[in-house]
């Protein structure tokens, strides 16, 4: 085991309780990487991220003045006997970025806003300042106020013209008859608040719907009035819808139609900023460029008027290329980034910042990448070490893994299984030690004896979408195929937006999971119900009672456990309910038992003491799949918002397996999975293979394309260079005569691993 000598070169950990840790201490090296390993649950996340990087956090808020302090929200310390020596924390996670579709890629990074600059400078003719390139600022087209697309609106999905504004005439979600929206209709003095909406004349009509903005005074109170459509517009439409509540985003998609600006054509600016080149191109079309594109581009310029912006925005470009994002472009709305691209554009802010003796930590930042691509990942990890700061990675691949200075790995099992520090040291220590991660972080999967044979196939006729080429391709049935390449390359676009429509396709993604607060796996599994029934049965009562949702729940928190405090601009705030401290049911349910446990004990349960508490056919079955798909540390009274996509997608996939499917559809159903749980999703797509279904899985595990029956290989890079079908055929003819990325990679994979190794 490592020793640190000097206790002001380590970050101290002492009495770590949180969530599952055991009373964990220890010291993690300054200065240096540090790889925290242990299966999904183990506790990784709540040693590093709820306990290190929250209490930074926290201290560092303690240092802003209190008003400062009022509108940052007050975070709780975590339970933790004591930390010392910490330094700033900053936390590079995979929480999808930007709220609104005012947001891109550019505006992100800042790499639009040097751009502005240079065009300010450079362009011919000139459209002014930087902020006349702005599409949030000077330069927006006025059509479409700089969105790049215009909406139009269902009015009768906002009101009923039957009603008047006092008698709930706006039905829009959050504007109750006696809320402050409403009341500043109802109080605005453009119309009678009692007359239906029927009756308005044009004029009152045009001010209820779409004033622009007026000031005026309502119950003493100064205050600006904009029509409903106006309102409804800032409020909901120019945000990022997906973000959005499940209930706001099934009214966006009842009342809204989007489609291109015509006047700008989608570029978001005005005609005289489209008409500012340099060397014959615009900034729109240099925003819409490829990175990597855009610059090569910029490195033919010379222009010593704006050397140091052009400097640094060539840097700022060169960073995403070489972290993988070469194929984005600047326009992209940072919304539609997927958590690994976000993770990774948050990390090239970073990677320029002059601070140093900083904590970096991340979540898995290889999420979404080509073995080929981990590589330039970890050479930029490195690179940040190097400067100085502390690196802290949560991290399951054992490429990254190799590369670490220190290595925690925690465990032995998740949950309450979990907690414990099963070893810290070296990498080599790693390998030799008898923990979990010391066992498998060098197994590796064989290629298989014989491939499964195709039943028929599913063909893909001239593919165009995005960057696919022309793409024909057939996908055989009956078997495991794996769609892989390098992140960009086309893979998504190939199975998502260009295979044919069927009724029997099941597609299991890691996209969020629609639901309110009150969801958890218990709810959207539909295991509660069964679980309802058997307390009913056992106690001679109605089943009502033991939903969170309806009769039993507490009055207090109506069955959340939490109270929430709104605080209008501010961030809310959530306690737990002092009546029924946190429970969720009345104290007349709690006295209902099933087996000597009440309902709120049996939702406190993970799902493998439910399975051995159980005896119950229907809620046995449940449980079993959530077993199978590797979710039994999960409690089942969770919060759905809580859990890694990686976990919603397997969460999805326990209950699609109760379906009656033929073709299964997965986007990297190994993320978050430690090595030790890759071999059980393995046998499972092995029996929904051999149970009759199709089973397509986009990945860049080894493991996977190993064991696969087909493979189909897009490329030969992302983006512009990727898009073409570069191979197609077995695993081993892969390996044995290709000549692509993935071939290379997963040819020194196999080499490491006996063909033929049976998944267990």
């Amino acid at each position: 085991m490592t020793q640190i000598a000097d206790s002001h070169e380590v970050i101290q950990v002492r009495g770590a309780r949180e969530n599952n840790l055991r009373d964990v201490s220890l010291d993690l090296p300054k200065r240096r990487l540090t790889v925290f390993t242990g299966v999904s649950g183990s506790g990784k996340s709540s040693l590093v991220f709820g306990t290190i990087a929250a209490e930074s956090q926290r201290l560092i808020n303690e240092t802003y003045s209190a008003f400062l302090q009022s509108f940052m929200g007050s975070p709780s310390r975590p339970d933790v006997d004591a930390l010392h020596n910490l330094s700033a924390a900053i936390v590079v996670d995979q929480e999808r970025m930007g709220a609104n579709s005012r947001s891109t890629l550019g505006t992100a990074t800042d790499a639009y806003t040097m751009l502005r600059i240079v065009f300010s400078r450079l362009g011919e003719p000139s459209a002014g300042s930087a902020l006349a390139y702005s599409f949030n600022a000077e330069g927006m087209c006025p059509a479409c106020e700089g969105l790049g697309k215009v909406t139009t609106i269902d009015i009768d999905g906002l009101v009923d013209r039957d009603k008047s504004i006092n008698s709930g005439a706006i039905t829009v979600p959050n504007f109750s008859p006696d809320g402050w929206y409403v009341k500043g209709f109802a109080e605005s003095g453009f119309f009678d608040p009692d007359k239906p909406l029927r009756d308005f004349t044009a004029e009152e009509w045009e001010q209820f719907l779409h004033n622009p903005g007026t000031k005026v005074k309502i119950n003493g109170i100064n205050t600006t009035y904009e029509g409903l459509v106006v309102k409804v517009q800032r409020m909901y439409l120019s945000k990022d819808r997906d973000s959005a509540q499940p209930h706001i985003r099934a009214f966006i998609d009842r009342v809204a139609t989007f489609q291109p600006c015509t006047v700008c054509g989608g570029t978001r600016l005005k005609p005289e900023v489209l008409a500012s080149r340099i060397a014959g191109r615009n900034i729109a079309e240099c925003a819409a460029m490829q990175v990597s594109d855009l610059a090569k581009f910029l490195a033919g310029l010379e222009a010593p008027s704006v050397a140091p912006v052009l400097a640094t925005l060539r840097h700022t470009l060169d960073s995403l290329v070489e972290i993988g994002l070469g194929y984005l472009s600047l326009d992209r709305e940072s919304g539609t980034l997927s958590g690994g691209e976000a993770q990774r554009v948050k990390m090239v802010r970073h990677l320029g910042s002059p601070l140093t003796d900083v904590t970096y930590v991340f979540d898995e930042p290889t999420v979404g990448l080509h073995p080929h691509d981990i590589q330039r990942m970890n050479s930029l990890l490195l690179r940040l070490r190097d400067k100085g700061n502390t690196v802290l990675v949560v991290e399951h691949k054992p490429e990254t893994i190799a590369i670490a200075d220190h290595v925690v790995d925690l465990g032995p099992g998740a949950g309450p299984a979990g907690g414990r520090i099963c070893f810290q040291g070296d990498v080599a220590g790693l390998r030799a030690s008898d923990s979990l991660t010391g066992r498998f972080i060098g197994h590796r999967v064989g290629l298989r004896d014989e491939p499964r044979t195709a039943t028929g196939h599913l063909t893909i006729s001239g593919a165009t979408l995005h960057n696919l080429r022309d793409v024909s391709v057939d996908i055989p049935l009956g078997v495991l195929t794996v769609v892989t390449g390098v992140a960009g390359s086309g893979k998504s676009s190939l199975i998502y937006g260009s295979m044919p429509r069927r009724d029997d396709v099941v597609v299991v993604d890691q996209s969020g999971i629609r639901g309110s607060r009150r969801s958890n796996p218990a709810t959207y599994t539909g295991l509660l119900d069964p679980v309802r029934t058997a307390f009913a049965k056992a106690n001679g009562v109605k089943a009502a009672l033991f939903s969170a949702n309806s009769e039993g729940a507490c009055p207090n928190c109506k069955g959340l456990g939490l109270v929430y405090v709104d605080l209008a601009m501010m961030a809310g705030v959530a306690s737990v309910c002092e009546r029924c401290e946190g429970k969720r049911f009345t104290p007349e349910v709690l006295t209902y038992k099933l087996r000597g446990r009440d309902i709120s004990e049996v939702l406190a349960m993970s799902v493998t003491e439910a399975q051995e508490f159980f005896t119950e056919k229907q809620a046995r079955a449940v449980l079993n799949r959530l077993v199978d798909v590797g979710l039994g540390y999960l409690s089942l009274g969770q919060p759905l918002s809580t859990l890694s996509g990686g976990e919603r997608q397997r969460l999805k996939l326990a209950i699609h397996m109760a379906e009656k499917a033929a073709t299964y559809i997965l986007d990297e159903p190994t993320t978050g999975l430690h090595l030790a749980d890759v071999d059980q999703l393995l046998a499972l797509l092995d029996r929904l293979v051999d149970d009759g279904n199709t089973v397509i899985v986009i990945e860049h595990h080894q493991a996977v394309m190993a064991h696969a029956d087909w493979i189909i290989d897009l490329g030969p890079g992302a983006g512009q260079d990727g898009g073409r079908v570069v191979f197609t055929g077995t695993p081993a003819d892969l390996v044995g005569s290709a000549d692509t990325l993935t071939a290379r990679h997963l040819r020194e994979y196999v080499g490491l691993a006996g063909r033929g190794s049976a998944v267990a």
